[in-house]
């Protein structure tokens, strides 16, 4: 019998990760006493067969599920902001490692890893591989599991009604998918990213994909044209959102707007210089950057 996408997404979550990363996701939860949940190892340095290659020139990536934004930060800002545009993102160093990390309740982490999700950003990344690098117990291990098993079936519900061939071949629905999620934020990314971000796991996105078209069971009637018209929209939210979160950032995430230009110079191999003044004002700096970095197709 086949495996079901929840069995498959907590082997994959299970799986070990280095110790250096293991001891940087306790560490982090250790910022949070008694509200730290889970802590979920995502991205580029997971992507990389050695840490150490991985880490020249780059941070490592993590959420980090708390039980509540209240018990998180207490009262403040900071809990404001998590709640009405999540996540907050905050950099971190341990051992000579450099990362951010990203936080989530339980109930938002849940809510957009699934067809509930106000924005592509968390179920477009889950519905890659990550790991599981710290949980407070077992009920947090399988909350963050539950979470998980939804963000690849919501990429295929949203990205098979545009499909109008290869409809049951699993790698062609992620590289579709994940095309679609990267119109519908501003990233950084070559136009060949989620191509190459499938065929380097094909074997893990096929088994998935697979156990994810077995769920299904018979497909709706679709409509391409209508479906295609919900991306364009679901792209223009996106980036408003993005820039709502890049203004943001600025106030949660030190140096915010050097992090911003330094992630599009690594992605875009752009250049971009950071002035002294846009420092000072790092949310009027960040959005001072919008129009050059659209002329140069740094973002898209």
């Amino acid at each position: 019998m086949s495996a079901t996408v929840s069995e498959i997404v907590a082997e994959e979550l299970a799986k070990p990760v280095d110790p250096r990363v293991a001891a940087m996701a306790a560490a982090i939860a250790d910022l949070y006493p008694g509200a730290a949940r889970a802590v979920l190892f995502y991205g580029s340095c997971l992507r990389q067969s050695e840490l150490d290659d991985a880490l020249k020139g780059m941070m490592l990536d993590f959420y980090l599920i708390v039980s509540d934004y209240r018990a998180a930060y207490g009262r403040g800002w900071f809990a404001l902001a998590n709640r009405l545009i999540p996540p907050n993102v905050f950099p971190f160093e341990h051992d000579g490692l450099t990362a951010k990390y990203a936080v989530l309740s339980e109930a938002d982490f849940a809510r957009e890893n699934s067809i509930r999700a106000r924005s592509v950003s968390v179920w477009a990344r889950f519905a890659q591989p990550s790991r599981l690098a710290w949980a407070k117990d077992e009920a947090a291990r399988a909350a963050a599991v539950d979470a998980v098993a939804e963000a690849a079936p919501t990429l295929f519900a949203l990205a098979l009604p545009v499909k109008r061939t290869e409809r049951d071949d699993p790698l062609a629905i992620f590289r579709a998918g994940l095309r679609l999620t990267y119109n519908a934020e501003l990233r950084a990314e070559r136009k060949d990213r989620a191509a190459g971000i499938v065929e380097a796991d094909a074997e893990y996105y096929g088994r998935i994909g697979a156990a994810v078209l077995a769920g299904r069971g018979q497909s709706e009637a679709l409509d391409p044209d209508r479906a295609m018209r919900r991306w364009t929209w679901r792209a223009r939210k996106g980036k408003l959102l993005t820039l709502v979160r890049l203004a943001k950032a600025t106030t949660t995430y030190a140096g915010g707007v050097d992090y911003i230009a330094w992630k599009i110079n690594r992605h875009a191999g752009t250049r971009i210089e950071v002035r002294p003044w846009q420092r000072r004002w790092p949310i009027l700096g960040a959005l001072t950057l919008l129009p050059f970095l659209l002329r140069r197709g740094a973002i898209r």
